[in-house]
């Protein structure tokens, strides 16, 4: 008896911690704070996607977002895998396939974990008529600590994948935009919407400094690497001393990241930003014919999801734990 229950105490710990542990692992070790920065930077090619008027791909986004949320958890799986294939047209598109394949990945473990365990029965029972549930696994009685239910169900699994789709279709889609423009282009676009200039400048030096940070992360990590940490352990504990060291790489971060805002500021002084109410520019992004057939596609992807609804595939998952 106490045999089964240290058992029981062990293998909830591990699920505990594999729900936990698995996103970042995947984060930290497939797919690297280098690989981080390859699929959240700029890098100029000449595939469709780049001819691309920004406009036309901030709409693309809010398109998958708003077919992926109003219609059932499938049609979000197809556009993730759909959006997926499309970075093969990027610059090094097999390696940006495989690093977006592999966040998809985490941000499918992470959001569906991070529903699953709890779930509550009347969020399930609304997600799926006739619920009766499978139970799966039972938590030890502290995890109500941490808001557990006390079953881990197989609906509720299912209810956290369902949902995490939807979260993968919208973050590849997003990574599509920072790909393949500059924040410049997307600053000029997102003007076009007449959104305050103070807010497009601080999304831009946001997008900006994304990349920066892991570079900074980076160098910082294997600097510490380099000079031993972990060193005398086993190769099983590197993902261990690699989160020691990505902490520790916090301050130096923020210290390359607060001498670059200097530079920022003398560059936005230096281009004059909002010296006047109305901004000029020297090269226009024009409407195009391929833009035009992107639309078109987007319009098609919308018109699917409403025929989806009437024939009863709309959103049926509750976005309440």
């Amino acid at each position: 008896m106490e045999m089964n229950y240290l058992l029981n105490e062990l293998i909830s710990w591990l699920i505990f911690l594999f729900g936990i542990a698995g996103p970042f692992y995947l984060i930290l070790r497939a797919i690297g704070i280098r690989g981080f920065k390859e699929i959240t930077s700029y890098e100029p090619h000449t595939t469709f996607f780049y001819r691309m008027n920004p406009l036309v791909k901030i709409v693309f986004s809010m398109t998958v977002m708003i077919a992926a949320t109003i219609t059932i958890w499938w049609i979000g799986a197809i556009l993730t895998f759909a959006v997926l294939l499309t970075y093969l047209s990027l610059r090094n598109g097999g390696r940006k396939l495989y690093l977006g394949g592999l966040f998809a990945i985490s941000t499918i473990i992470g959001t569906a974990w991070g529903y699953a365990p709890f779930a509550t029965s009347a969020t399930l029972s609304i997600a799926f008529p006739g619920y009766h549930p499978t139970i799966l696994w039972t938590w030890p009685s502290y995890f109500s600590v941490m808001g557990y239910e006390p079953q881990l169900t197989l609906q509720a699994l299912l209810y956290g994948l369902q949902i995490s789709f939807r979260t993968a279709a919208i973050i590849s889609s997003a990574l599509l935009l920072v790909m393949t423009n500059t924040p410049s282009q997307i600053l000029r676009s997102l003007h076009k919407f007449n959104i305050p200039d103070s807010i497009i400048f601080t999304l831009m030096v946001g997008m900006k400094s994304i990349p920066d940070i892991f570079g900074y992360l980076d160098e910082s990590i294997k600097i510490q690497m380099m000079r031993g940490l972990g060193s005398s352990h086993s190769r099983l504990f590197k993902p261990v001393y690699m989160l020691i060291a990505g902490v520790s790489a916090i301050v130096p971060t923020i210290i390359h990241l607060l001498r670059g805002a200097k530079d920022i500021a003398i560059s936005a002084d230096t281009r004059g930003f909002r010296a006047t109410k109305k901004r000029s520019y020297v090269d226009e992004i024009p409407i195009t014919r391929l833009d035009y057939y992107a639309l078109g596609m987007m319009g098609f992807i919308i018109a699917v999801a409403v025929i989806s609804i009437f024939l009863g595939f709309g959103r049926t998952i509750p976005y309440v734990a």
